[in-house]
């Protein structure tokens, strides 16, 4: 059955929030209004002269009454583009952004705008559509297909909104391909807590507290609206569904941002790139996300990396971390992970940071069993050598270096700072305690 439907065109940017979830002495914009901030006389209704000269720069409305402005708003710079809804638009002067070599006039040109607050100095230019989004002060939005905000968005938490199923709620399946230790994402997350919710399954009471805490950072109500901070630069991308954008972002070329929070600020801004796709997920403060990656259910600490083709999924990588053309699936990593190389893989696997995983290293996806809920826990410093190969269920003490092997069977190294040797001319394994203070002091 399809799930095109035929509306009136005079419903477009009306009716937000369904009448069973909108409280009886609100109307659909309050949650709107809560966001904005602005007080009720900062907005105001066209003069006949703004009006006449908005329609005869190419403008249309179905409802002129719903397009209100502040002061300040020159009707010279909006252009060809279509309102729906109520469009709240802020000061329009006669001024250009500039980012890098990229000079933009503000104003709106060749837009179809429904339901936004537009803030200060804005530049949106061919912006197909763009629904349900507060734009900040001195942003530009520029040549993008889609940008929507529906009334259930969660931005990336793992929370249902009312009137929801349970089946919708977004899980991380961390440390463990069969899911027996997902966690519920939320921004301000940090490794430890992904890490006590993970690994004490058996505390039913935690579990529900980490529930509840979760749940009672966010308001489950619907309605509210997609937010882009100020001097945010979003150009040249595809799809932008439910996603809030914090101060100073810039996006370029991305090919789809859906149910993320994307922190970025002043001091630390967020950069994502060409050919990103990225879906239900946090991204913490200056991160930068370039050149293909794919990272879906997931969490992307703050100053961290992702480059050249990565792949994220199922997986928390922490703060100041750098990961370049490889695969991370449903791992828990915490801070100053570095994985750079096109040909390596970690799966299922708790790493507790200052890691680096070389060229070739395939740790976790092997199995020496039939199923597949087996993991791999490396304490602070494991680095595992070129070309590695590790099978479930391993451990490994902090700072234990593998030399280039294919360790054929499960591994538990209890002793710190050790170096260990897959040994085929004795056929044996063997393990140097105590390597790192002997010949590695200076990587400590």
């Amino acid at each position: 059955m399809s799930e095109l439907k035929i509306l009136p065109t005079r419903s477009l940017g009306y009716g937000f929030i369904p009448p069973e979830y909108l409280p009886a002495d609100k109307d659909e914009y309050y949650l709107r209004d809560e966001q904005a901030g602005k007080p009720s006389d900062h907005w105001r209704h066209l003069t006949a002269s703004e009006l006449e000269e908005l329609v005869r720069n190419g403008n249309t409305s179905k409802n002129w009454d719903d397009v209100l402005v502040a002061e300040g708003f020159d009707p010279r710079f909006v252009r060809g583009c279509q309102f729906s809804g109520l469009v709240r638009i802020g000061q329009i002067g006669d001024v250009s952004l500039s980012m890098h070599d990229l000079i933009v006039p503000t104003g709106l040109l060749n837009s179809h705008i429904v339901a936004c607050d537009i803030g200060d100095n804005v530049a949106i230019r061919n912006v197909r559509y763009i629904a349900r989004y507060i734009v900040g002060d001195h942003s530009m939005l520029l040549n993008i297909d889609e940008m929507q905000t529906t009334n259930h968005a969660k931005f990336g938490n793992g929370i249902v909104t009312d009137g929801e199923e349970e089946s919708v709620r977004i899980r991380l399946d961390i440390i463990n391909e069969a899911g027996g230790r997902a966690v519920l994402p939320f921004d301000g997350m940090i490794p430890a807590d992904a890490y006590l919710w993970a690994k004490y399954r058996q505390d039913a009471s935690l579990q529900e507290r980490f529930k509840a805490v979760t749940e009672s950072r966010f308001d489950s109500r619907r309605g509210f609206y997609g937010t882009v901070g100020e001097a945010c630069v979003i150009k040249n991308s595809s799809i932008i569904k439910d996603v809030k954008f914090g101060d100073n972002v810039y996006v370029k070329g991305a090919n789809k941002l859906k149910n993320l929070t994307i922190n970025s600020s002043k001091d630390e801004p967020t950069q994502i790139g060409e050919g990103v796709e990225m879906v239900n997920g946090i991204v913490g403060f200056g991160c930068h996300v370039f050149y293909g990656c794919k990272a879906v259910r997931f969490i992307l600490g703050n100053n961290s990396n992702l480059k050249y083709g990565a792949r994220l999924i199922h997986s928390f990588l922490g703060d100041n971390s750098t990961v370049s053309c490889c695969e991370i699936l449903n791992s828990l990593i915490f801070p100053s992970h570095e994985q750079h190389h096109n040909n390596s893989f970690l799966t299922a696997a708790l790493v507790k940071g200052q890691s680096n995983l070389a060229a070739g290293a395939t740790v976790g996806s092997n199995h020496n069993s039939r199923s597949n809920d087996g993991e791999i826990e490396a304490g602070r410093g494991f680095w595992p050598g070129l070309c590695t190969t590790l099978k479930h269920s391993s451990r490994f003490a902090s700072f234990t270096l593998l030399t280039k092997g294919d360790y054929p069977a499960e591994l538990n190294i209890p002793l710190p700072f050790s170096l260990l040797n897959d040994d085929r001319t004795n056929g044996c394994l063997a393990v140097m305690p105590a390597y790192w203070w002997m010949y590695n002091m200076y990587a400590l």
